[in-house]
Protein backbone atom coordinates (compact mmCIF):
# COMPACT_ATOMS: atom_id res chain seq x y z
CA UNK A 1 0.00 0.00 0.00
CA UNK A 2 1.19 3.33 -0.82
CA UNK A 3 2.56 5.67 1.74
CA UNK A 4 -0.24 8.46 1.80
CA UNK A 5 1.61 10.22 4.41
CA UNK A 6 4.12 12.48 3.50
CA UNK A 7 6.34 15.19 5.18
CA UNK A 8 7.43 18.91 4.58
CA UNK A 9 10.17 20.86 5.68
CA UNK A 10 10.49 24.53 4.77
CA UNK A 11 13.55 26.49 6.14
CA UNK A 12 13.84 30.06 5.29
CA UNK A 13 16.79 32.43 6.04
CA UNK A 14 17.23 36.12 5.55
CA UNK A 15 19.71 38.14 5.78
CA UNK A 16 19.46 41.73 6.30
CA UNK A 17 22.57 42.23 8.79
CA UNK A 18 21.24 39.52 10.94
CA UNK A 19 20.55 36.30 10.53
CA UNK A 20 16.80 34.61 11.35
CA UNK A 21 15.61 31.01 10.61
CA UNK A 22 12.45 29.90 10.65
CA UNK A 23 11.62 25.88 10.49
CA UNK A 24 7.92 24.86 9.45
CA UNK A 25 7.10 20.78 9.71
CA UNK A 26 3.61 19.93 8.65
CA UNK A 27 1.94 16.63 8.04
CA UNK A 28 -0.32 16.12 5.00
CA UNK A 29 -2.79 13.36 3.68
CA UNK A 30 -2.50 12.87 -0.29
CA UNK A 31 -5.57 11.95 -1.88
CA UNK A 32 -5.92 9.76 -4.12
CA UNK A 33 -5.63 11.21 -7.54
CA UNK A 34 -7.98 10.06 -10.38
CA UNK A 35 -6.93 10.05 -13.74
CA UNK A 36 -7.76 12.94 -15.72
CA UNK A 37 -9.01 12.72 -19.43
CA UNK A 38 -8.56 16.08 -21.45
CA UNK A 39 -11.16 17.42 -23.46
CA UNK A 40 -10.71 16.54 -27.13
CA UNK A 41 -10.63 18.96 -29.76
CA UNK A 42 -10.58 22.22 -26.76
CA UNK A 43 -9.96 25.67 -28.22
CA UNK A 44 -10.38 28.62 -26.56
CA UNK A 45 -10.37 31.65 -28.35
CA UNK A 46 -9.32 34.57 -28.25
CA UNK A 47 -5.92 34.52 -26.32
CA UNK A 48 -5.13 37.16 -25.05
CA UNK A 49 -8.71 38.05 -24.06
CA UNK A 50 -10.33 41.38 -23.61
CA UNK A 51 -11.12 42.42 -20.43
CA UNK A 52 -15.02 42.93 -19.77
CA UNK A 53 -15.22 40.78 -23.58
CA UNK A 54 -15.97 37.61 -24.57
CA UNK A 55 -14.02 34.00 -24.66
CA UNK A 56 -15.39 31.75 -26.99
CA UNK A 57 -14.89 27.41 -25.96
CA UNK A 58 -15.15 24.58 -28.21
CA UNK A 59 -14.76 20.98 -28.31
CA UNK A 60 -15.55 17.93 -30.53
CA UNK A 61 -18.45 17.20 -28.31
CA UNK A 62 -19.84 20.64 -27.52
CA UNK A 63 -21.70 19.34 -23.75
CA UNK A 64 -22.56 21.56 -21.32
CA UNK A 65 -19.32 22.59 -19.80
CA UNK A 66 -17.97 23.77 -16.00
CA UNK A 67 -15.58 26.63 -15.72
CA UNK A 68 -13.62 28.13 -13.37
CA UNK A 69 -11.43 31.04 -13.70
CA UNK A 70 -8.15 31.21 -11.26
CA UNK A 71 -5.83 33.92 -10.99
CA UNK A 72 -1.92 33.31 -10.35
CA UNK A 73 -2.50 32.91 -6.43
CA UNK A 74 -4.72 29.81 -6.82
CA UNK A 75 -8.17 32.26 -6.19
CA UNK A 76 -11.26 31.40 -7.80
CA UNK A 77 -12.37 34.41 -9.49
CA UNK A 78 -15.34 33.50 -11.90
CA UNK A 79 -17.24 29.92 -12.31
CA UNK A 80 -20.19 29.29 -13.86
CA UNK A 81 -21.84 26.44 -16.04
CA UNK A 82 -21.93 26.97 -19.95
CA UNK A 83 -24.47 25.29 -22.47
CA UNK A 84 -23.23 27.49 -25.44
CA UNK A 85 -19.64 28.09 -27.03
CA UNK A 86 -19.66 31.79 -25.85
CA UNK A 87 -18.77 33.06 -22.52
CA UNK A 88 -18.87 36.64 -20.89
CA UNK A 89 -16.46 37.47 -18.81
CA UNK A 90 -17.66 39.43 -15.96
CA UNK A 91 -16.18 43.30 -15.21
CA UNK A 92 -14.83 41.71 -12.10
CA UNK A 93 -12.01 40.10 -13.86
CA UNK A 94 -9.11 42.85 -14.34
CA UNK A 95 -6.32 42.34 -16.51
CA UNK A 96 -3.86 39.84 -15.61
CA UNK A 97 -2.75 35.90 -16.49
CA UNK A 98 -5.68 33.41 -15.24
CA UNK A 99 -6.29 29.61 -15.17
CA UNK A 100 -8.57 28.42 -16.72
CA UNK A 101 -10.61 24.89 -15.75
CA UNK A 102 -13.09 23.16 -18.09
CA UNK A 103 -14.92 19.93 -17.70
CA UNK A 104 -17.10 18.49 -20.01
CA UNK A 105 -18.33 15.15 -18.87
CA UNK A 106 -15.75 13.27 -16.85
CA UNK A 107 -12.87 15.22 -18.83
CA UNK A 108 -10.94 18.22 -17.49
CA UNK A 109 -8.22 20.76 -19.12
CA UNK A 110 -6.74 23.34 -17.73
CA UNK A 111 -5.22 25.95 -19.93
CA UNK A 112 -3.54 29.73 -18.98
CA UNK A 113 -5.19 32.92 -20.27
CA UNK A 114 -4.33 36.31 -20.50
CA UNK A 115 -6.69 38.75 -20.19
CA UNK A 116 -5.36 42.29 -21.20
Amino acid sequence: MANKYFYTIVLFITMLGASSAFAQSGLRYNEPRFSNQNIEGLSISPNPAAASGKLYIESTKNDPKEVELYNVVGKKVFAMTMNTKELSLPYSVNAGIYIIKIRENNATSTRKIVIK
